[in-house]
């Protein structure tokens, strides 16, 4: 989505990258999977592209269709992960699309509000729920799971190397409430005090938990190779993580569809089927130094990126044909 820059203000982040690789055409449909306040989605349909814009988090939704009412006639808004893009597509009967975009970051609106939960800053309820309508609370998870499964959330969703003590303190600290409460349990915790520090010891804590409490890893990793299959022939899918878990997943689920196997990963004598893709960042993108200079915090964002080369039923033609010859 867009970095926080200590206001509402939205930022998109790797904007002109963004389209510079989706290369938008008048016309053609495309999904911003996770709209967030618009702001690539704008760039978008600036170019007279057709979208269809997703989120989770109906606030977002709400903020992305005053932004981009002027282009309402080319424009569909729902709420429903970008997991779920393919059967909305055929839903409203696009079918498969020119381009994708996911942004995984957390957008200006979300961390600007203190009663969602998701920063320190400012003091509120540990919720961090995109939807919060259903579904458990960080303060669900701190004030009920045991010891050990808190460590492992904070291990395995913020690679927090300090788990076990920060999980041993959120304990002992419980019931917590707000998002202040824990920021100062787990900086107690691992002895910050009131020193200064670059980053707060409880940014991996809030990442780690807003993680869990979203089922965020898992959503990625169903959700990548369903919107692989929802490109045409020529399309491509363009992903922004921020956090090493999600471009690791990235990653992996892209070279894996273009035909190249995991470190240790046994490979099956004979010829292998041509890739129906192709990896078109070998290197993530990152933001260039005038980015950084205006928005410090998109500093960790990698853009990455796929483009579909056949389709399946394209591919089986092909292959039932050569069966003849």
């Amino acid at each position: 989505m867009q970095a926080d820059t200590g206001s509402a203000e939205h930022v998109p982040v790797l904007y002109q990258s963004v389209l510079e690789w989706l290369h938008p055409q008048p016309g053609r449909p495309y999904v911003d999977g996770t709209i967030g306040g618009g702001g690539h989605a704008e760039g978008i349909l600036k170019l007279g592209a057709r979208l269809l814009g997703l989120d989770r988090d109906p606030d977002a939704l709400r903020a992305a269709a005053r932004r981009l009412a002027p282009f309402a006639d080319r424009l569909i808004l729902r709420q429903a992960s970008y997991r779920r893009a393919g059967e909305i597509l055929k839903e409203v009967g696009w079918g498969r699309v020119a381009g994708i975009v996911v942004d995984l970051g957390l957008s200006s609106l979300q961390l600007g509000d203190p009663q969602r939960g998701f920063a320190f800053r400012e003091d509120g309820p540990l919720d961090m729920r995109f939807d919060r309508s259903g579904g458990e609370t960080a303060a669900d998870l701190v004030n009920t799971l045991p010891e050990d499964e808190i460590a492992e959330i904070l291990f395995r969703c913020g690679e927090e190397p300090r788990a076990r003590r920060i999980a041993r303190a959120v304990v002992r600290a419980r019931p917590l409430s707000g998002t202040r409460q824990l920021a100062d349990a787990v900086a107690a915790a691992v002895g910050a005090g009131s020193r200064p520090w670059r980053v707060h010891p409880a940014t991996k804590t809030f990442q780690a938990l807003r993680i869990a409490v979203n089922r965020e890893l898992e959503e990625l990793a169903e959700g990548l190779p369903l919107l692989m299959n929802s490109l045409e022939t020529g399309g491509r899918l363009m992903v922004i993580s921020f956090h090493s878990l999600e471009d690791r997943l990235v990653k992996q689920t892209f070279r894996r569809a273009c035909g190249e196997t995991a470190k240790g990963e046994r490979i099956l004598p004979g010829p292998r089927p041509p890739s129906a893709f192709r990896e078109i960042t070998r290197k993530p993108v990152r933001p260039d130094a005038a980015e950084l200079a205006a928005n410090p915090r998109s500093r960790s964002a990698k853009l990455r990126g796929i483009e579909r080369l056949s389709l399946p039923e394209a591919q089986a033609a092909g292959e039932s044909r050569g069966g003849r010859n």
